[in-house]
């Protein structure tokens, strides 16, 4: 296990995240990631597969049981943040995976270790990708698409040009470090109950540095729906 750094996320956002995950708001997503990785199975081989950025583990844990439900193929679910809190929290809720505190930017890991490294809403380093993902491996991120949470950038941002998303740079970066071969989009929009309010808004980086009236402004528009939108960007080395 690798030295931990300090970042800005903390216990309470970590968990925060599991119960919105636990809630089912991202099963469509956990689903189109399996059946992409399911797709590239052959036979009953072993597949290793890295979640970089895994944060507490939610997200890595949901695919792998989704995976397990319809393959037999044995399978390696590893997790690696540079949050020791979050990896603290994947050890201990998920028994499933192997889990470790290090830095993407310095892996762990021998070269082409991995048969697929998922990306989901995260930071990359694509050289590190390059190094420990397989010579026929695939490496899958996942991207908010423009309308990801539009009720709440709306919100947070009324009057600002922070209003609308571009997923432009990322994407056009990610083509320039893999061959792409593919891209998905998935759209969908999720009923939310009053007490997913809080762990929605703590969770998601568009309310970080809001003012309290802002977010209490927010609270108040008691939400009913939110929309989910995600760009899938599926490389090759």
């Amino acid at each position: 296990m690798s030295r931990a750094s300090s970042t800005k996320y903390d216990k309470r956002i970590f968990e925060y995240r599991r119960v919105i995950c636990k809630s089912g708001l991202f099963n469509p997503l956990y689903a189109a990631l399996s059946e992409i990785m399911m797709s590239r199975f052959q036979g009953n081989e072993p597949v290793s597969l890295l979640d970089a950025g895994c944060g507490e583990g939610s997200h890595i844990n949901r695919i792998q049981i989704e995976i397990n439900r319809k393959k037999s193929n044995p399978l390696m679910a590893v997790g690696i943040d540079i949050s020791k809190e979050g990896i603290r929290i994947a050890a201990t809720e998920y028994s499933n995976g192997i889990w470790c505190v290090a830095d993407i930017a310095n892996c762990p890991f021998a070269n082409q270790q991995f048969k697929f490294i998922l990306n989901i809403l995260s930071p990359a380093n694509y050289s590190e990708f390059q190094r420990v993902l397989s010579d026929n491996g695939l490496l899958i991120k996942v991207v908010p698409g423009e309308d990801y949470l539009k009720e709440l950038r709306e919100s947070f941002y009324e009057g600002s040009d922070k209003q609308g998303y571009s997923n432009s740079l990322t994407t056009n970066l990610f083509k320039e470090q893999f061959n792409l071969s593919g891209v998905e989009s998935l759209r969908y929009e999720v009923n939310l109950s009053e007490s997913l309010m809080e762990p929605l808004l703590g969770m998601t980086p568009l309310s970080w540095g809001a003012s309290g009236e802002r977010i209490e402004k927010v609270v108040h528009m008691n939400l009913k729906q939110v929309t989910m939108d995600f760009k899938i960007l599926v490389g090759r080395k």
